[in-house]
């Protein structure tokens, strides 16, 4: 029964969408062209952000595993941190995630500045503590310049994330594709790809995938339809809570085709692949083979040019 009435809601939902479909703007919205930040702040985030630094024996930064030349991840399963250690699930895209309602999978940091932390005190990726990475740049005649030059406390917990995190808010990526015809730009995208625009649409991905970073803008269980045996728990991690066991936070499209292998655990290599798992697992229905290619010609049109800040 339950699954019966799971099912019909989806088909309401995938209805309801399908009618909106004319009407992209409250679906789909362009990344903005420029985004407010401090400019000190930033330049002095991005060297932090680049600097092995900040990890208990020096050899991992968040660039590491976020790599800001390709899609902002480290296009692995799953990231290796301090000692050759491996962590259980894959590091999401640093690009536009200022635009996500939560951070990580699992969403238990609000905002960019308490993400920060996590990271770095993770024992399995950077092993440190935010008082000894601060203790370690005091020790840096540079950072306690450029530190005491934009904060009047100088180099600080607060200080040290707020810099990463404002670094972290300038990696915004417009101008792809589709935010160019979005736009008004009819030609910025081929025939196949406004056929897999359509398809997206009326087949119901866009119930968990629209906004400005096309998701990152809610929860939903992984697995839906039937078991994908995860071993990550979601959010259920955090809340003990049964309703909340495999449900994670849904994941931007954007830049995706740059992001692979995809999920959580990063079990699916190809974008096409991953249409077709989402299809059936999340909104139980298989889609034809024609399909998904379209869909997946549309999904390579959100790929954007690597912002300025990030050369």
């Amino acid at each position: 029964m339950q699954e019966m009435v799971m099912h019909t809601t989806a088909k309401l939902l995938i209805l309801f969408f399908s009618s909106l479909l004319l009407q992209a703007e409250t679906l789909i919205k362009p990344i903005p062209d420029t985004i407010e930040v401090d400019s000190r702040k930033v330049q002095l985030g991005k060297k932090l952000f680049s600097d092995p630094l900040l990890s208990k024996d020096g050899t991992i930064s968040c660039a590491t595993c976020h790599n800001l030349q390709r899609g902002g991840d480290d296009d692995m399963k799953s990231s290796f941190g301090i000692h050759g250690q491996r962590g259980n699930i894959s590091s999401p895209t640093v690009y536009n995630s200022v635009f996500n309602f939560r951070q990580f999978w699992d969403g238990r940091a609000k905002d960019l500045k308490e993400q920060v932390r996590g990271p770095i005190e993770n024992r399995v990726e950077m092993g440190n503590s935010m008082k000894n990475a601060v203790d370690t740049l005091k020790k840096n005649r540079e950072y306690l310049q450029r530190f005491q030059e934009i904060y009047p406390d100088g180099i600080t917990e607060e200080n040290l994330a707020d810099a990463i995190a404002e670094f972290e808010k300038a990696l915004i990526t417009p101008g792809s594709p589709f935010d160019r015809y979005l736009g008004g730009e009819n030609d910025a995208i081929d025939a196949e790809a406004k056929k897999g625009y359509k398809l997206f649409v009326s087949k119901g991905c866009i119930i968990c995938h629209h906004g400005v970073n096309i998701g990152g803008n809610l929860f939903n269980k992984f697995g839906i339809y039937h078991d994908l045996n995860s071993s990550s728990l979601g959010r259920y991690g955090l809340t003990k809570r049964e309703e909340d066991r495999y449900v994670f936070k849904v994941p931007s499209l954007r830049n995706i085709a740059l992001t692979a292998p995809y999920m959580h655990d990063g079990r699916v290599d190809t974008l096409r692949k991953a249409v077709e798992l989402m299809s059936l697992y999340q909104l139980g229905r298989s889609i034809e083979p024609e399909e998904i290619d379209a869909i997946v010609v549309f999904l390579r049109t959100l790929t954007a040019p690597i912002p300025a800040i990030a050369k």
